[in-house]
């Protein structure tokens, strides 16, 4: 922790992070005296590879980690002491020494579609425009909509509903969770079914990071964690580690718990969406990692080993 009695939090400087980030300082003053009190708390906005290069597909520069890496790199050197992510933009594979300390309450994890007709999904006819970089949205779009163009749709959440509002395309996909939090919800023509549109692994959710070795600050940012979003997040991410998948690989994933058990629902698709391979599964959400675990392995037995590494390595958007 730096001196003073100051945590400072590293986070992306896009609305919706610095959002998420004041979010996670009104949590941290909202603690009880005794552990805050004597603490006084400091965002610092970083400029990541990600939001430099905004009109380059994220797989060309490397995939959605460069969301990540530069507050990482400055988490280690020190010169934050914790940050905050959106969960679904944390690699599988920490950086030495960084641990996720807490998972905050999620927020909707569905994808939301905005169109500036107001046309619902369903309602689109063939040959309109939808804007996306990502593949996992183009898959699942293409795999019920085979007559729509695809064209590649960048930017913040901002910047993404206006270029819908200029023409640029006639419709675009938003997480849900990020429209709430920038009070943007009227954007939404509407919010997408899982069974239409699964969201990415992790999607509404907030991860908070520190050192390993600040064991105090540690100790601290557990009192943010929401035990149940955690397990579920700790389920869809054990998923995508088994697959190995990065933002070059159309994957979903979304855990839901109920009474104590809890559900997990993968997928895996072709970017053109011809081919598209679910599983689900259900166990005690005690057992969040093994299901993980084992929904990702059921996938790659599904797709098969020769056609899971052609898969991982053609794709080419996130």
């Amino acid at each position: 922790m730096s001196s003073f009695g100051i945590i400072k939090i590293g986070t992306r400087g896009s609305p919706l992070a610095i959002r998420q980030a004041t979010h996670v300082q009104n949590r941290l003053f909202a603690l009880s005296p005794e552990l805050i009190e004597n603490y006084r708390i400091q965002l610092v906005p970083i400029i990541t590879s990600g939001d430099k290069f905004k009109n380059i597909l994220l797989s060309e520069l490397g995939g959605k980690e460069l969301f990540s890496k530069e507050i990482d790199q400055a988490l280690q050197e020190k010169a934050i002491d914790c940050a905050v992510h959106s969960a679904k933009d944390v690699p599988t594979f920490l950086q030495n020494e960084i641990i996720n300390a807490a998972i905050l309450e999620r927020e909707d994890p569905r994808d939301a579609f905005i169109s500036k007709s107001r046309k619902k999904l369903s309602q689109l006819p063939d040959g309109a425009t939808v804007g996306t970089t990502s593949l996992r949205r183009k898959s699942q779009l293409l795999a019920c909509k085979k007559n729509i163009e695809v064209i590649p749709l960048r930017g913040n959440v901002q910047t993404r509903i206006d270029k819908i509002n200029s023409g640029i395309a006639d419709a675009t996909f938003l997480a849900v969770s990020g429209l709430k939090r920038l009070d943007l919800q009227s954007a939404a023509t509407e919010v997408l079914s899982i069974n239409t549109m699964l969201p990415a692994v992790g999607q509404g959710a907030l991860i908070v990071s520190c050192l390993k070795s600040n064991g105090k600050l540690y100790e601290l940012l557990k009192h943010l964690n929401h035990f149940e979003s955690a397990t579920q997040v700790i389920a869809e991410r054990a998923m995508l580690k088994e697959l190995n998948g990065s933002c070059n690989t159309p994957i979903a994933g979304l855990a839901r718990i109920s009474q104590g058990k809890l559900t997990l629902r993968g997928l895996v698709a072709k970017p053109d969406g011809t081919k598209i391979w679910r599983c689900k599964e259900t166990g005690a959400a005690s057992d969040a990692q093994l299901i993980g675990e084992d929904v990702g392995r059921q996938l790659r037995f599904a797709i098969g080993e020769q056609a899971i590494h052609s898969l991982f390595n053609k794709s080419s958007s996130p």
